[in-house]
């Protein structure tokens, strides 16, 4: 046994290390750390922020072709007054729900009357500024010969991806110093970037979170037309969780920078998850925003709109295959990433960072890390080949032993030829009556044999 196991023993150790190697290899997950959080978050949100026109056009008759003046400022403005704005929001749904302000999409649930009556006074007061009279005389001037003849309402969403959607409000809850500061919204679309509810009866003073959206601070003449897809993400802290409206909404004060265009806008934390919308800012101070004191609607409060909506608040296989593709990307990986990214973008071809992502990948291909979890299936047959042979060797060397020099087994020893002793003449393994009878007729045998010699001597 012991040669055996000189071979064996060391044999199997080899085999037990074959195992664990590839168990190792398998389980080799794409290393990020050098990847900040902050980075993570954004690459993992911009997909499922938008960008939300809520406006009413109001068509304009002007009744006194005397006044060629007033005439000349209508026909420059194509007697029609906009009203309105934009927010932000985010996807929550695969398929198309938005969650965002209610004030964000104000202008479009309100009656046709009194969004004519608000454009009017914004009409009356560029007249107003530009004859250089007062308010009121403008307005008495304008109201006896002008009447409006349509009101046209749109909600518009722009995804990152370029596309432009039309909106439709599913609930609805109130601007704010109204109510609660929340709408959501559904547009058509499947395969949609999504963004997790989070809770947000579990936030603490002073946690991190991150704002984003598309404020229009952002915006330039300098920029070029697709820069206003492409969504701002600012860094802050909760400083505030307590807090509630007039109306006794709760609200939550942060201290990230954030202006006209931000409301509605997601505020995620360090999961990427999302705990407040962006809902107004703190009081101006010498007529200018003060930045650092801006409140967020919680999004427990956000969760009553979206249940009333009746959706679920489901990850997508858009953001599955996305977010897999980055970890592989941002761990070497890119030809993993490529494959990862590529679908993607056959099941939502409008990612609006998959192009980028699939061109970068290419481009490193040749440097790609080997990703041993592809050989999972080839790794368990060796070990299944190992781990039987293991268990060969562990038999061969302990349970066999070799074979000894052969030992004679002697059977019962017949009796001397006239000894007259007892033994198991009859061969039945025993001494019984018949050897004993045996016994006697072989002595009496003897005796006469004896006999028949003494009488031939004499």
């Amino acid at each position: 046994m012991k040669k055996r196991a000189l071979f064996t023993i060391p044999l199997s150790l080899v085999l037990i290390a074959v195992i664990v190697t590839s168990f190792f290899l398998i389980n080799i997950k794409p290393a990020t750390g050098n990847i900040a959080q902050a980075q993570k978050l954004a690459e993992y949100t911009k997909p499922a922020v938008v960008r939300i026109l809520d406006y009413a056009v109001v068509e304009w008759q002007f009744n006194n072709p005397n006044d060629p003046e007033v005439m000349a400022i209508l026909e420059q403005l194509n007697y029609q007054s906009v009203l309105g704005g934009s927010g932000s929001g985010g996807i929550i749904s695969s398929d198309g729900y938005i969650v965002t302000n209610a004030h964000v999409v104000e202008t479009t649930q309100m009656k046709d009357e009194d969004i004519a009556n608000a454009a009017f006074e914004q009409l009356v007061g560029i007249m107003a500024d530009y004859f250089k009279v007062d308010y009121d005389t403008a307005y008495k001037y304008m109201l006896n010969y002008t009447q409006y003849t349509g009101v046209k309402k749109v909600l518009k969403v722009i995804l990152p991806g370029g596309d432009v959607l039309d909106g439709e409000v599913k609930s609805y809850g109130a601007p704010i110093n109204e109510g609660k500061d929340v709408a959501v919204l559904k547009i058509e679309g499947k395969n949609l970037p999504t963004l997790p509810l989070g809770n947000s009866d579990n936030i603490q003073n002073q946690d991190n979170i991150w704002v984003i959206g598309y404020p229009a601070a952002a915006d330039s003449d300098l920029l070029s037309p697709d820069s206003s897809l492409v969504s701002s993400m600012n860094a802050g802290q909760i400083s505030a969780t307590s807090k509630k409206t007039e109306q006794g909404s709760p609200v939550i004060q942060i201290n990230a920078a954030a202006t006209h265009g931000n409301s509605g806008g997601p505020v995620i934390n360090e999961k990427g998850e999302i705990i407040g919308l962006l809902t107004f800012r703190g009081d101006t101070v010498n007529g200018q925003e003060v930045q650092g004191f801006n409140f967020a609607v919680p999004v427990n409060t956000v969760k009553e709109f979206v249940n009333q909506a009746g959706v679920r608040n489901t990850k997508s296989e858009t953001d599955k295959l996305y977010q897999e593709g980055l970890e592989l990307y941002w761990g070497g990986y890119y030809k993993h990433a490529l494959e990862k990214f590529e679908a993607v973008q056959r099941i939502y071809p409008n990612h609006s960072e998959i192009k980028q992502y699939i061109a970068n990948s290419e481009k490193k291909m040749d440097s790609s890390k080997t990703l041993w979890s592809d050989y999972a299936t080839i790794f368990y047959i060796i070990d299944g080949v190992a781990g039987l042979l293991i268990l060969v060797l562990l038999v061969f060397t302990f349970a066999f032993k070799p074979k000894g020099p052969a030992t004679v087994v002697s059977g019962p020893t017949p009796p001397m030829p006239g000894s007259g002793g007892l033994s198991d003449l009859n061969g039945d393994g025993k001494i019984d009556v018949q050897d004993i009878l045996h016994a006697l007729q072989e002595q009496q045998r003897k005796q006469n044999k004896d006999n028949n010699n003494n009488s031939t001597d004499n």
